[in-house]
Order: C-alpha cells, then sequence, then structure tokens
C-alpha cells in the first residue's frame, strides 16, 4: 500500500489516498475536486507506473468531499467500481433529494441549538452540494463486515459511523485505514459534521473503542501521517471527550439553563467558517450525550443540569466525567 498525499486547506491537514497497485488497481479516497488535488493524485499515481484509467476500484471512507471529489472523474476515465457504505452512497452520488434533506435537518438543528441569522447565512454560503460541473460516481454500497480481496491480503469493512453515518474503516491485515474516524492531531467533529446522525457522540465513542479492541499495528488516518499506536490514540481521543463532557457541566453549573449555542461559545469562543458549524455541532452531541445518560435535562431547546449533578461535579478532581458505551 502507498499514501499519497493531497493538499487540503482545511485545518485537519492534507488529505491522504491509498493505492494498491497489482493485478486490480484500488484507491481508498481520492481527495476532492480541485484541479490542483486533481494534479497531485495523477502525479502520485504515475510514481507507481499507474494513472486514472487504470484504476479499478475506489473505496470511500465517508461522504465529505475532500475524500471523495475526484471519485466520479476516476470512474468516467476506468469505469471502476466505487464503494461507499450505503447510508452515505445518496450523498455520494449526488442525489438531488439526499441533499435537500440533509440541508434540511441542518436548517432544523440550527434553529433549536440557537445559531444567529448572520451565522446562519454564513454556514448556507459555505455549505455546498455537489459541484455540478463535476462528474459524480455510480457507487455499490457496502455494509459493516464486507470483504474483499486487495492483492494477496484481504480488505475488511468497519463501519464506524459518529463523524458521518456512513464512516467506514478499512482493515488491512493488522492495520487499518481509518478515514477520519481516528486522526493524528486533531479529533474529528462530531454532531455538526454529519447532522443525520442519531445519538453521534455515543456512536463515536463506539468506534474508538472499536479501534482500542482491535489493537491494530497501524492507522492510516484521512490526513496527515500514520498512527503508530491506534489502541492509544483512540483511548486518548476518549479521554478528552470525557474533559469535554465535564467542561459541558461545567458551563451549564456556571451559567445555568442556556442553549447549545451558550454552550458552544463557553467552550470554543467565537467562531468563523465551517466552525460555526463544528463548534454548537460538537456542544450538543455531548449535551444530547448526558441528558440520555441523565446528567443533564432540556425543555424548548434549553439545557440544565440534572439534580445532584452539581454536588457529583464538585468531587471530580480530574476534571473528566466518565463516559459509559
Amino acid at each position: 500500500m502507498e499514501r499519497i498525499s493531497l493538499s487540503n486547506s482545511a485545518f485537519e491537514g492534507a488529505n491522504n489516498a491509498y493505492l494498491f497497485a497489482g493485478a486490480e488497481t484500488t484507491l481508498i479516497d481520492t481527495g476532492d475536486w480541485l484541479s490542483e488535488t486533481r494534479e497531485q493524485l495523477e502525479a502520485g499515481l504515475a510514481n507507481h507506473g499507474v494513472g486514472f484509467a487504470d484504476v479499478d476500484r475506489i473505496f470511500l471512507t465517508h461522504w465529505h468531499h475532500d475524500h471523495t471529489g475526484l471519485a466520479g472523474e476516476i470512474q468516467a476515465e476506468s469505469g471502476a467500481d466505487v464503494y461507499v457504505h450505503r447510508a452515505d452512497a445518496p450523498l455520494v452520488e449526488g442525489d438531488r433529494a439526499a441533499w435537500e434533506e440533509l440541508f434540511e435537518l441542518q436548517e432544523e438543528y440550527f434553529e433549536q441549538w440557537g445559531m444567529p441569522e448572520p451565522d446562519r447565512e454564513t454556514l448556507r454560503d459555505r455549505i455546498v452540494g455537489p459541484d455540478e460541473t463535476a462528474s459524480t460516481p455510480t457507487v455499490t454500497p457496502i455494509e459493516d463486515g464486507d470483504t474483499f480481496t486487495v492483492g494477496s491480503t484481504e480488505l475488511e469493512v468497519v463501519h464506524a459511523s459518529g463523524h458521518a453515518a456512513g464512516l467506514c474503516l478499512f482493515a488491512v491485515g493488522d492495520e487499518v485505514c481509518s478515514g477520519d474516524a481516528l486522526l493524528p492531531v486533531y479529533t474529528p467533529n462530531v454532531g455538526g459534521a454529519d447532522v443525520r446522525v442519531d445519538d453521534p457522540l455515543e456512536k463515536y465513542l463506539r468506534a474508538l473503542r472499536t479501534v482500542a479492541d482491535a489493537d491494530y499495528d497501524r492507522a492510516w488516518p484521512g490526513h496527515r501521517d500514520p498512527i503508530d499506536d491506534p489502541a492509544g490514540r483512540a483511548k486518548h481521543i476518549v479521554h478528552h471527550h470525557e474533559e469535554r463532557a465535564y467542561r459541558v457541566l461545567d458551563a451549564l453549573d456556571r451559567i445555568g439553563p442556556c442553549d447549545t449555542w451558550t454552550v458552544s461559545a463557553d467552550l470554543f469562543g467565537d467562531l468563523e467558517d465551517i466552525h460555526i458549524l463544528h463548534g454548537p455541532g460538537e456542544s450538543y452531541a455531548h449535551l444530547d450525550h448526558l441528558e440520555r445518560a441523565g446528567a443533564v435535562v432540556s425543555e424548548g431547546g434549553e439545557y440544565r443540569l440534572a439534580a445532584g449533578v452539581d454536588d457529583e461535579l464538585e468531587t471530580i478532581d480530574d476534571g473528566r466525567w466518565p463516559l459509559e458505551s
């Protein structure tokens, strides 16, 4: 397997595409549809003696543009089969009804979170559907547990919902292509990155525990450099979310009953660009998870601590609230 690094202006850092050359040329993720990315991917493939027309199969970790953008163009040149989890398939194929449903759901959450109108307008300008001038692929849906032969080894699909409804890991022997489920520097956003996910934090914690239990030798993430201790990184991110849960509860304790936008402002301050979506989205994911656990109560879009939780907070000395799966 060869890693091809592709430029990305987003804060997560450079995207990765992964090449398996051989009897059947296979790619995991393709980068976005920008001309610069296309040139980089073509050059990276050429370094290994292949081009777009030689690609037989493409596996996509999830629907976000920076992972799927060139899949349609490659398929148009090569006839490659494109695989993505069934939950993300309509968005990747550019299904207009699926995109409209996503946009409508986002608007519902903007209202529920208490997002000010100017910030909603910023996001409407920032969040776009499929590029009408770009090719979108026809995809084959995949499910958790599906297996494929790649070269001399087996690729197994591991559904890891949370950051996106259809996000999948691809386990290859003792290693794993982790997409955005496990990143080496940033923690993937939950709650805002895909508002279709119900109970997103619980699902993401479950995915992290799956990675920890599998004890892979190495993870190849969707952004930046390989992770040499995937289990350790997964456990670290779980601890990060326990610290964030404590901060959410502490905010409610200090501020009193308030909406998601207010909690987000306390956690992250003023937000710009796509972070206007990610900040309240992550805050909502935690508030929703804590409400399901009985630590928080909500009414009319406002959250408050459940009875007795303020006393429990006073007994915590490590700044972490346990998040049970």
